[in-house]
């Protein structure tokens, strides 16, 4: 849990036990969870807590650049920890959302022109390897 205060104090962020949760939770669960599916995790362990707080706590862990709000399919949002430079895959099979460790190659040529990047959502839909498995296909259609 030492790691999470740590995290909370370099960004001057109030810590408080449901913050440190959320962040614990998404760092051990990096399906890219909803709010909902958060909420129902942790309120298991803490009966008190309430829908709100989570939102509450994911809106300040965004607001300052500590996990991102991904917006993958329709309007449902996704929370993500990973914070490097990377992609997604959404199975339209499963649903599972997965992180593919793809840089995106116009960044450089963006900043060429002046402009500063910040951020950058490359999204990828079709069917997962697990799911072609049980399917017997292969990637390649054969």
């Amino acid at each position: 849990m030492e790691k999470y205060v740590t995290i909370l104090k370099q960004q001057h962020i109030k810590i408080t036990p449901q913050r440190l949760a959320v962040l614990q939770y998404l760092d051990q669960n990096r399906h890219h969870p909803t709010a909902d599916d958060i909420y129902t995790a942790l309120k298991q362990k803490t009966p008190s807590l309430s829908k709100t707080t989570v939102y509450n706590a994911l809106d300040t862990l965004n607001e300052h650049g500590l996990i991102d709000a991904l917006t993958i399919c329709g309007s449902e949002l996704r929370f993500d920890i990973h914070k490097d430079n990377h992609h997604h895959f959404l199975c339209k099979e499963c649903g599972r959302i997965y992180d593919i460790g793809i840089n995106c190659p116009n960044a450089k040529k963006v900043e060429e022109y002046g402009h500063k990047v910040e951020e950058i959502h490359g999204y990828f839909k079709g069917i997962c390897q697990a799911c072609l498995r049980k399917k017997g296909e292969s990637p390649h259609g054969s």
